[in-house]
């Protein structure tokens, strides 16, 4: 039979991981809430279908969606994948959300033979575009393993880290990591500014030694540029932190970088910038 893989959610990331599937020949169903954003998936060969027939005519099922309700929604109701895939389905949320609601779908899905595996990714647009996310992974490490050869397709630093929700979690090492850094990254382009410095060449410089990071590469240029347009929306940030919070406090781990990056987002949103990129954090600085 050939393997004929779903995917739910086709959005500034999903759409080129549906690119890369079909380019690697596999038939795609794919199932988006307004059917019209996924014109050009189907112009190139994806079949658009509701998520009760992606789950029940996929074999393998990506999700890709926004926040932990979406995920709940699209896994755990009536219409949803886990009460109308078949069993021996393998199911892969690539979703940043709850390591707790990870486990849940877990053990939902193993009652009815269906294999899960949370395995969400860092890499932003431009990971996506190039095949190059960073996928981590929690499930059975048996599934893991068998799956491991189509998540190559997506991605290149692909890691299982254990069990189901483990991969959730590492992704909230990410995020904390993250938050702080974007603090950093543009106080450090404001100081460069108001010091009379080239930004640009401040980069140079700073990139290539032991500031550089991912989001000093790639998203201090996109600030400079005035460029805020979304790889990675502000609200499915403030959404990850308050997960990791959220985390942090039920094992007693203080946040305080992650607390005050929080902080700064809401400030951002209360200014009308949730729906641009993790970089409009600079206009803080700026206003």
């Amino acid at each position: 039979m050939e393997m004929v893989i779903g995917f739910v959610g086709t959005g500034v990331m999903g759409k080129s991981m549906v690119k890369h599937l079909l380019n690697a020949g596999y038939k795609v169903n794919i199932y988006t809430r307004t059917k019209e954003k996924a014109n050009e998936l189907v112009q190139l060969g994806a079949n658009w279908c509701s998520l009760m027939e992606v789950a029940r005519q996929s074999q393998i099922i990506f999700t890709m969606v926004g926040f932990p309700h979406d995920v709940e929604e699209v896994y755990l109701s009536s219409e949803g994948i886990l009460a109308n895939a078949e069993s021996s389905t393998y199911v892969i949320d690539m979703t940043t959300s709850s390591p707790t609601l990870a486990a849940t779908i877990y053990e939902q899905a193993k009652e009815k033979g269906i294999s899960s595996l949370d395995a969400p990714v860092s890499g932003g647009d431009i990971g996506a575009r190039d095949a190059t996310l960073t996928i981590m992974v929690g499930g059975d490490e048996a599934s893991f393993n068998k799956m491991e050869s189509v998540l190559r397709i997506l991605g290149k630093n692909i890691v299982y880290q254990g069990k189901a929700g483990a991969g959730q979690h590492t992704k909230m090492c990410n995020q904390i990591a993250i938050a702080s850094g974007m603090v950093g990254v543009c106080e450090a382009m404001v100081y460069a500014e108001k010091s009379g410095l080239d930004p640009q060449k401040v980069l140079q410089s700073i990139s290539a030694g032991a500031a550089g990071s991912w989001s000093l590469s790639n998203l201090a240029p996109r600030m400079l540029q005035g460029n805020f347009e979304p790889g990675f929306y502000v609200k499915h940030f403030i959404k990850d932190m308050k997960i990791a919070i959220e985390e942090a406090e039920k094992m007693k781990v203080n946040v305080p970088g992650l607390t005050l990056a929080k902080q700064l987002y809401d400030k951002l949103v209360a200014l009308g910038e949730e729906n641009s990129g993790t970089q409009a954090l600079y206009k803080l600085w700026r206003e």
